[in-house]
């Protein structure tokens, strides 16, 4: 521990007192103070008193940090000591801790929180999945705007629309940031994720239900009130599990119908919370109120048994996103894409119809 912290610790005790995760540094009549939970020395010259500091490195480098080096965004710090196990830990047992490394994860980020001997954070951010690579093996940033870029494409290069979707590509590492470039870089991960994980905390979260967020849409999305139509909100149930479920989004839906209707969807399990309907269930709910309006018609249609099971089949694997995952030599599989291709030989006419049945308009 550097002499510095010390002298700046005691010139804190005689400007005001020091109040910080169990340590107590202040000036009386009778002199110097130093309380921890585990020693309590009063009366101390001012020499005597950076002798007891020294002899207590864990709280007062810690001291140091937070209020020198940590940022002042109460969010932000929030989220440092948050990540570091401050409130759940006393500082001994989490400088032990601090010493090999603390981790926890946001998202698919894997953010890990290291100190030094004076006290000074340093954090890695990773992919999850790259748990256990070596940083050598990992493409290496330093810049936290780098996760921005790295954030726009998932692992086949296709355009992530939604930040939160559980498709952030792996393979990078940012293995040395300070404690405002960690904030930024999960920011740039996934946008305002940790200002309203903060704002929940601290019950001040704003949330805006369905039918606020669809009632100030306009133009060709003002279409969307038109759902709301006396039959219920069943339909705003389906637009939930399609897009909130925890495989399609890593927030944790907070929204519901309105301020005293709960919808009946499970709301998910992440992290950070979701304050309102997201432009891509703006968008998808625009589509699904035009293909709503449609009005039913009958059709019928020959299947076998095993044909019926089959598009069931088709149908969730497209909705669960595991038809690349099914293997081309896998015909056991309903799924399978040559198990596929035959239903379509057999069952469909040259014009596209299923068993010949045109579509009525």
């Amino acid at each position: 521990m550097s002499e510095t912290a010390v002298r700046r610790l005691a010139e804190a005790a005689s400007e005001g007192g020091v109040d910080c995760d169990g340590l107590r540094a202040e000036t009386t009549d009778a002199g110097y103070r130093f309380r921890t939970p585990d020693i309590d020395r009063a009366g101390l010259s001012e020499a005597e008193f950076r002798d007891v500091a020294a002899d207590n490195p864990a709280y007062v480098t810690n001291w140091d940090f937070w209020t020198r080096v940590a940022p002042d965004a109460p969010a932000d710090r929030a989220y440092l000591r948050w990540l570091e196990g401050a409130e759940e830990r006393p500082v001994p047992e989490r400088y032990d801790r601090l010493a090999e490394g603390v981790t926890r994860e946001w998202g698919q980020l894997r953010l890990t929180v290291e100190r030094d001997a004076d006290g000074q954070r340093r954090y890695e951010v990773r992919h999850v999945d790259d748990a256990d690579a070596a940083v050598a093996d990992l493409e290496r940033h330093d810049d936290p705007l780098d996760a921005r870029q790295i954030a726009k494409h998932d692992e086949r290069d296709r355009y992530r629309p939604l930040k939160t979707a559980p498709t952030l590509q792996a393979d990078w590492v940012f293995p040395d940031l300070e404690p405002r470039e960690l904030v930024s870089a999960v920011d740039f991960f996934y946008p305002a994720t940790v200002v309203n994980w903060h704002r929940e905390r601290e019950g001040d979260l704003d949330v805006d239900h369905w039918t606020e967020t669809m009632g100030r849409q306009s133009g060709i999305y003002g279409v969307i009130e038109t759902w709301d139509r006396g039959e219920g909100y069943e339909h705003v149930n389906w637009v939930a599990e399609a897009c909130c479920d925890d495989s399609q989004c890593l927030k944790r839906r907070e929204w519901q119908y309105d301020d005293e209707t709960d919808l009946d969807v499970d709301g998910g399990d992440g992290e950070f919370p979701c304050r309102e309907p997201c432009s891509l269930v703006v968008s998808a709910a625009r589509q699904w109120t035009k293909l709503e309006g449609e009005q039913s018609r009958t059709y019928e249609f020959e299947l076998t048994p095993s044909e019926k099971e089959q598009i069931e089949e088709i149908i969730d694997a497209v909705a669960e996103g595991r038809s690349d995952e099914i293997r081309e030599a896998d015909v056991y599989d309903d799924a399978n894409r040559y198990r596929t291709r035959y239903l379509r030989a057999k069952l469909f006419d040259d014009d596209g119809n299923l068993s010949g049945v045109e579509t009525e308009d």
